[in-house]
């Protein structure tokens, strides 16, 4: 805190009695005598405190805990499900059940580690939502506050005045009040369903090779990355969420570099059916773009080998690129089993037309994703026979239809509070599921951030590269000592790499053309 550490924004929060107000170690403002201050684990502990978010370095919008997406411990896997929306959608017992224990344990687990309980980590994930839709948008406060997963206005009116000391009204004058003071009148809030938003993250982030991975790996229609859209251009994903689908653009940041961005922040333009959808579709975009890794931890960790240190010093803040929907990931990863990057995305796209569903109008932009990729639920009651099937081989088809119908039934399970070890006895136990596409799933589908394909053909060529064995029994043998960032090194090896992965296409690059559901399906 008396450094101003931007690396344990998220991590703890303090709060100073004699004010009533709490902040993040960054907070810019004068430091409180020792005397007047606590520590919290949470924003909703100093919440519940009875403390107020600073209004000068906004505690509530710093980068989640990295804690949470590196542990496998109930309280992470919980954490997890809170940001995913479960007990706004499913309350205390859904919480609970997902997680296999009884709704009071899970009260005594989340206060022992967070110092407050899922209500009210939820209370804060909703207030947070709501300032963002006062301040982004023109919406009225009634809209904001059902949107934003209040059960009423009366008490979304209570929560915001106990957590920022403002009313609704008195937040967004506030924030028209500074954008008039910064001569900002030429970009005014945005009407709904589109949002702009700012999502956090830790410095420095390897922008090239996470934005690389998500274009090169993309499936045309679902996915689209349109170079002339912003300086950068923007990666735009249809999403499949709880109220309806939405559509996000993700804009590749800015930096000192063009690989290890600077900036502290990644813009998101989100257009939703259901703005009930929000919190969600942020922290599923959070999870794709590995936001809330602490990525000083990493790279000290990883630069401890000697063959790593030169790729991590030309190569810092690398990412998991991870996915919205891991079920989609999975179903993906065993489509592209075996064949080229560009083959799999051939594949998935004639997928996507033959058993997708449509984006409504309202959702699309020119040359962006058209629909959404088609659920496990329809790939595995779909015949085998059926022509829209892709050419592949029967045994292909027979695996991708094998793991739909798992994730389907619940046999193998993918939420966002899985266990991964859990996970992999799950995949193991499928025919054709073999360890390439099961780490695969465990890295990019839930964000694992040990899972390490040692088979996978890019991260040997790379590891033989920088002098590492290309074996994958000897590499794996190697990665031992990488625990538990072997996700990361994976990481690292591909941004090392002269693959299409390790960087954002050309600004002329122009993806290849979207299938339409008629179109025959060929090999």
């Amino acid at each position: 805190m008396r450094s101003r550490d931007a690396r344990f924004d998220g991590r703890l929060y303090f709060g100073v009695t004699s004010t009533g107000i709490y902040c993040r170690p960054s907070c810019p403002a004068p430091p409180a005598k020792p005397e007047h201050l606590t520590f919290h684990p949470s924003a909703a502990a100093a919440q519940q405190a009875g403390f107020r978010a600073c209004r000068r370095c906004r505690p509530e919008a710093s980068p989640g805990s990295p804690e949470w997406s590196v542990r496998e411990d109930a309280a992470a896997r919980a954490m997890r499900l809170i940001g995913d929306g479960v007990v706004d959608r499913d309350g205390v017992r859904g919480l609970a059940a997902a997680l296999g224990y009884s709704p009071r344990q899970v009260e005594r687990l989340l206060v022992a580690e967070l110092g407050a309980g899922p209500l009210a980590l939820a209370r804060a994930r909703r207030a947070d939502t709501a300032r963002t839709l006062l301040e982004a948008t023109t919406m009225s406060v009634t809209d904001v506050a059902f949107a934003a997963g209040f059960s009423s206005v009366r008490s979304f009116n209570a929560t915001i005045r106990a957590v920022f000391a403002a009313s609704p009204t008195g937040l967004r004058r506030a924030v028209r009040r500074a954008r008039a003071r910064a001569g900002d009148g030429a970009h005014p809030p945005a009407p709904a369903p589109e949002l702009t938003l700012h999502l956090a993250h830790r410095t420095p982030l390897h922008g090239d090779s996470l934005f690389g991975h998500l274009i090169a790996t993309a499936v045309p229609g679902v996915d689209a990355w349109l170079p002339d859209d912003g300086p950068r251009g923007a990666l735009h994903r249809a999403l499949r969420l709880p109220h309806g689908p939405g559509v996000v653009a993700l804009a590749p940041p800015a930096g000192s570099s063009a690989s290890s961005a600077s900036s502290d922040t990644v813009a998101a333009r989100l257009r939703l059916t259901d703005l009930r959808d929000l919190p969600t579709a942020v922290q599923r975009c959070r999870r794709m773009l590995d936001l809330d890794a602490d990525p000083a931890a990493v790279d000290a960790a990883l630069a401890a080998d000697p063959a790593l240190a030169p790729l991590v010093a030309r190569h810092p803040g690398v990412r998991l690129p991870g996915a919205p929907d891991a079920d989609e990931q999975a179903i993906r990863t065993v489509l592209g089993q075996q064949i080229s990057t560009a083959a799999a995305a051939t594949l998935g796209a004639r997928l996507a037309a033959g058993f997708g569903e449509d984006l409504p109008e309202s959702l699309r932009v020119p040359d962006g994703p058209v629909r959404l990729f088609p659920t496990a639920e329809t790939l595995a009651t779909a015949d085998a026979d059926d022509p829209r099937w892709p050419g592949m081989p029967g045994s292909r088809r027979a695996t991708i239809r094998g793991l739909a119908a798992a994730l389907a039934s619940g046999a193998v399970s993918l939420d966002a509070g899985a266990s991964w070890s859990r996970v992999r006895d799950e995949l193991a136990g499928l025919r054709g599921v073999g360890p390439w596409s099961t780490e695969m799933i465990c890295l990019r589908g839930l964000g694992d951030p040990d899972a390490f394909p040692a088979t996978d053909l890019g991260t040997r060529h790379a590891a033989e590269a920088v002098g590492l064995p290309a074996a994958p029994r000897a590499l794996a043998e190697r990665a031992a000592a990488w625990r538990p960032w072997r996700g990361y090194a994976a990481a690292l090896l591909w941004a090392s790499s002269d693959h299409s992965v390790a960087r954002i296409p050309a600004a002329d690059h122009r993806p290849p053309p979207v299938p339409h559901p008629e179109e025959e399906n060929t090999p």
